[in-house]
């Protein structure tokens, strides 16, 4: 199968992309590099560098894919108040063509990168897909407004939505102080020591790591059973800012934190329920979050002082 992957550069569509070539896809790439690296593309893929928004460029891609695989986009929420108009364009404006393209093209089905936000403020309880939306950010209302357009051409183009929930993992953007808690928290403790959290302490948010994501989002390619539906993609778990900062101190036992305001449009807290996902893809034991952190902060650690190259 030929896949088109977009955010190919950056951290879970390069990840996704040499998993798939590992597993014998053919992999077609796709970012306009604004956050991605492209050392970060594995060698095997076919790469294009062009902005998802601009129509005319769609005319280079390749038309015999089969599935397309959609990461590219603005994800963070505190940044899409800066310019909401960009983060439409790079997340709802770049969907709708790529659903165009799908469509022209006879692909089979698009996976799609939605997100936790898109339910804005929720009870202290695990959110289920039919939990009401109210996204609290430019970002979470761009992704909400995606998922209605898949929805509408779902006849046309068969889609995947999976609501992404905070991935961390080696290859997170540790230059990137805001989006991402943990690549946040771990790039402040390598080079500062000291960890800025911005809100409260009681916050809580749900960590899934990277290989988990790439694990589930291989499956749905060929699982057409799962064809036009949404899923959260989470752990399972609930974690406090709190929590994540005692078990990060566990590896990294002198570091040390403080609190200030919090970010517009921040989510005070959620978790996952999972369900769904398991009624779909099937029960799956998640990499727990000390495991996941140890590995994480390791990698991080030699990254920012040896000032390497993006590893994938």
């Amino acid at each position: 199968m030929k896949l088109l992957i977009t955010g190919v550069a950056g951290f879970i569509g390069s990840k996704l992309a040499l998993a798939a070539i590992r597993n014998g896809f053919e992999v077609v790439g796709v970012d306009d590099l604004s956050n991605g690296n492209l050392l970060n593309v594995p060698d095997k893929c076919q790469f294009f560098q062009f902005d998802l928004a601009n129509t005319d460029a769609f005319i280079n891609l390749p038309s015999d894919i089969d599935v397309i695989l959609h990461l590219a986009g603005q994800s963070s929420g505190e940044i899409s108040f800066d310019d909401p108009v960009s983060d439409l364009k790079r997340n709802t404006i770049s969907t709708l063509n790529l659903i165009n393209y799908g469509i022209r093209n006879n692909i089979k089905k698009i996976i799609y990168a939605s997100s936790m936000s898109v339910y804005g403020a929720t009870a202290d309880y695990p959110v289920d897909e039919e939990t009401p939306c109210n996204p609290l950010s430019c970002y979470g209302t761009s992704k909400l407004s995606s998922e209605m357009y898949l929805k509408i051409y779902q006849h046309q183009l068969p889609y995947i939505a999976f609501r992404m929930f905070n991935v961390y993992g080696p290859g997170q953007d540790l230059e990137n102080s805001r989006q991402g808690m943990v690549s946040i928290y771990a790039a402040s403790a390598v080079k500062h020591n000291k960890v800025l959290v911005k809100g409260s302490l009681d916050r809580f948010r749900d960590f899934i790591y990277i290989d988990d994501v790439v694990k589930i989002w291989l499956q749905a390619v060929i699982n057409d059973k799962a064809n036009n539906q949404i899923f959260n993609l989470a752990s399972g778990s609930k974690t406090t800012v709190t929590q994540l900062l005692e078990k990060m101190k566990v590896f990294m036992p002198t570091i040390s934190w403080y609190v200030s305001e919090s970010t517009p449009g921040d989510q005070f807290g959620i978790h996952a329920d999972l369900t769904k996902l398991h009624s779909y893809f099937g029960e799956y034991s998640s990499t727990g979050l000390s495991e996941g952190l140890r590995i994480f902060l390791s990698w991080a650690e030699k990254r920012i002082k040896e000032n390497e190259s993006p590893i994938i």
